[in-house]
């Protein structure tokens, strides 16, 4: 019955968040319409959508959103080659629960954890 999911993460400025997520992150747009307030994304199997909120305080925001990878290593590694930086808490580590993940924050404060199965 289910089939998937698409997160909608707060952003207080659109034009800031699509050049992170398209520059930075290598996502690509999508949509048939350039909606006021409202940005769709997608990279590989993944959309992550964004309402506008631009009262949001980013130290106040606790968006976060899981991302399933098949190379966290290369993943990883593309991240700290374009300067991008990995949240204080987050680096690349084994977790008790069998996931190999990294974190980092986009420029709202959204937290973006990517993650791979090692068991």
């Amino acid at each position: 019955m289910l089939t998937d999911i698409h997160p909608k993460l707060p952003m207080r400025n659109k034009a800031i968040t699509r050049n992170f997520y398209l520059n930075k992150l290598g996502f690509q747009e999508f949509g048939s319409a350039d909606f006021d307030g409202y940005l769709m994304v997608r990279k590989d199997n993944i959309q992550i959508h964004f309402f506008e909120f631009k009262e949001i305080e980013p130290k106040q925001n606790y968006g976060q959103v899981y991302i399933r990878t098949d190379n966290i290593d290369q993943l990883h590694q593309s991240i700290l080659d374009m300067k991008l930086s990995i949240h204080p808490s987050g680096h690349l580590q084994i977790k008790p629960w069998g996931q190999k993940e990294f974190s980092m924050l986009d420029p709202d404060n959204n937290l973006l954890t990517f993650g791979q199965g090692i068991l």
